[in-house]
C-alpha cells in the first residue's frame, strides 16, 4: 500500500527554456517530487493527470502566457486551490500586480536565488497543509454530528439545515461573519451526547417515563464531556452549544436551569434553529408542521423558551431560512 502521507509534495515546474527547468530541478529535486512542462497547454494536461501540491510558473511562454494558465486554473473548481508561484524575468510592478490578480500567491524574479525559491516553496506548501488540516477538522466535526442524528432516526440533513439556520441568525443579529462561520461548523455537534444514550431510551417510540426522561436529559453533559478540554476555539464553541442548548430563557431548561443572558448566545441561537427545523421536519412520531403553525409556536415561546432577540432575528430573515429548508430537504 502506498503511504501518501509520507510522500514528498509534488511540484509542477513550467518554463519554455530547458536551462531554467534544469536550474529549478537542481534546487528542488532533493526535497520534492517534480514534473515538468514547457508550455501552458502541456501544463494544464499534466495537472489533470496528477494534481500537484504547487506550481512554479513562467510568465512569458509562446502561445499561452503564464498569466493565462493561472487564470484557467483558478476558474476550474478542481484546480483553483493549487498555489501558483510565478517565476519570471519580468520585474515591472505592473507585471507583478497582474500576476497576483491572475491568482498567483507569490512572484519570484529571475535569475533565481536558490535559498529564496526553497523558502517560498516551503512556506506555501505549509499553508496548503494547514488549510487541509483545517478542512479535515471541520469535516470530521460535521460527520460526527451527523452520526448522532443517524442514531436518533434522522437522515443527517437536520444538522445541516439547523447549522445553516444558526449561522444566518447570527448574521441577522449583527455578529461577525467569522463568528457565524464558526457557529455553522460547531452547531452540528449540539446533540453529540445522544451517542451515549441507551437505544431503549433514545429510540423508544412512545412517551418517556420519568426515569427515561432523566436519562435523556443527560445528553448535554455527555456531549460536553466528549468535547471537553480542547484548545481549539471551534471545539470550545461546540462544547458550549452541546452543554447549553436545552437551557431556556425563563430558567426552566436543563441541565443547569440557567436564565436569560446567563445562557451563552451561541446556545440561545442554536436552540431556536434546532426547534425551528424540528417543527418543519417529519419525524417517526409526528408529521411536519405547516410553516405558519411553526412560526406561531416559535413566537409563542419568545421570552419563555427562547431569547426574544433571536426570535426577532428569525422573523426578520425568514425568507432566507425557507430557502435553507428547501435546499437541504430530506431525500
Amino acid at each position: 500500500m502506498t503511504d501518501y502521507l509520507s510522500q514528498p509534495a509534488k511540484i509542477l515546474i513550467v518554463d519554455d527554456e530547458p536551462v531554467n527547468l534544469k536550474v529549478l530541478k537542481q534546487v528542488l529535486q532533493e526535497d520534492y517530487r517534480l514534473s515538468f512542462a514547457k508550455n501552458g497547454p502541456d501544463a494544464l494536461e499534466l495537472v489533470k493527470k496528477e494534481r500537484p501540491g504547487l506550481i512554479l510558473l513562467d510568465v512569458m511562454m509562446p502561445g499561452m502566457t503564464g498569466f493565462e494558465v493561472c487564470r484557467q486554473l483558478k476558474t476550474d473548481p478542481d484546480t483553483h486551490t493549487i498555489p501558483v508561484i510565478f517565476v519570471t524575468a519580468l520585474t515591472d510592478e505592473a507585471d507583478e500586480t497582474e500576476g497576483f490578480n491572475a491568482g498567483g500567491v507569490d512572484y519570484i524574479n529571475k535569475p533565481i536565488s536558490p535559498a529564496i525559491v526553497r523558502a517560498r516553496v516551503r512556506t506555501h506548501l505549509s499553508l496548503v497543509h494547514i488549510d487541509e488540516l483545517k478542512n479535515t477538522h471541520v469535516e470530521l466535526i460535521r460527520r460526527l454530528g451527523r452520526a448522532a442524528e443517524f442514531k436518533d432516526n434522522e437522515t443527517g440533513m437536520h444538522v445541516i439545515r439547523m447549522s445553516q439556520v444558526s449561522a444566518r441568525l447570527a448574521l441577522q443579529m449583527g455578529m461577525s461573519a467569522g463568528f457565524a462561520e464558526q457557529l455553522l461548523q460547531a452547531a452540528p455537534m449540539h446533540d453529540i451526547g445522544k451517542i451515549g444514550i441507551p437505544d431503549r431510551v433514545l429510540l423508544k417510540p412512545g412517551k418517556l417515563d420519568d426515569e427515561e426522561l432523566a436519562i435523556m436529559r443527560t445528553h448535554p453533559q455527555l456531549g460536553a464531556n466528549i468535547l471537553d478540554n480542547s484548545s481549539s476555539p471551534l471545539i470550545r464553541l461546540a462544547h458550549s452549544v452541546a452543554m447549553y442548548h436545552h437551557e431556556k430563557w425563563d430558567g426552566t431548561g436543563y441541565p443547569f436551569g440557567l436564565k436569560g443572558e446567563e445562557i451563552p448566545i451561541e446556545a440561545r441561537i442554536v436552540a431556536v434553529a434546532d426547534v425551528f427545523d424540528a417543527l418543519l421536519s417529519k419525524r417517526p412520531y409526528k408529521e411536519a408542521w405547516p410553516l405558519e403553525k411553526a412560526i406561531e409556536e416559535i413566537k409563542s415561546q419568545s421570552n419563555r423558551h427562547f431569547d426574544p432577540v433571536v426570535v426577532e432575528a428569525l422573523l426578520a430573515c425568514l425568507p432566507d431560512l425557507i430557502v435553507i429548508n428547501e435546499t437541504w430537504r430530506e431525500e
